[in-house]
């Protein structure tokens, strides 16, 4: 009789480990974006291409607000004074950001100071000179920096971003 009851303990146990992975890997289907085109090698999302400025209503160190991909994703550009990762423009320091914390969504404040986006929630810090990447904080990602154009006229065009939107399942709209 132990006999049986071992292979109905074994079936049961397949049963559930199968079931389990069975729910991971579709709780991993909905978390990739299906219609996104990003980069091969990068996590970079392409949205459609929006005009945020010209490079002549940017000041030096001074945070200029926008929204990209849309009203509903607050965000800023910044001209450095000094060539930038990820920067466009005939200096190469322009850049742009989302000004949502990817921690918990709070929104974020410029420090001419230090250069960095800083959250008042949980106190997350985001260095505009390295890509916004994370100095301090609970944020388990980096800042989402915006893909920069900018045309022969001076307008500057965001074309898609390098992180996930906060509250965003994915960067698909």
């Amino acid at each position: 009789m132990s006999h049986c009851d071992h292979l109905v303990d074994v079936g049961r146990r397949k049963f559930l480990s199968g079931a389990g992975l069975a729910a991971a890997g579709a709780a991993a289907a909905t978390m990739v974006p299906v219609h996104a085109k990003a980069a091969p090698g990068s996590a970079r999302v392409d949205y459609p291409s929006n005009r945020l400025a010209n490079i002549g209503e940017l000041k030096p160190n001074e945070a200029f607000n926008v929204a990209y991909p849309d009203a509903d994703a607050p965000g800023v550009l910044l001209k450095l004074g000094k060539r930038v990762p990820g920067g466009a423009g005939p200096d190469g320091d322009i850049v742009g950001f989302s000004t949502i914390c990817p921690h918990k969504g709070f929104p974020l404040n410029y420090n001419g100071v230090d250069k960095t986006l800083n959250c008042p929630g949980h106190y997350s810090r985001f260095d505009c000179e390295s890509g916004g990447q994370q100095v301090w904080g609970h944020a388990t990602q980096n800042l989402p920096q915006y893909m920069l154009r900018i045309d022969g006229k001076g307008d500057i065009y965001a074309e898609g971003v390098d992180e996930l939107l906060y509250g965003r399942l994915s960067n698909v709209l």
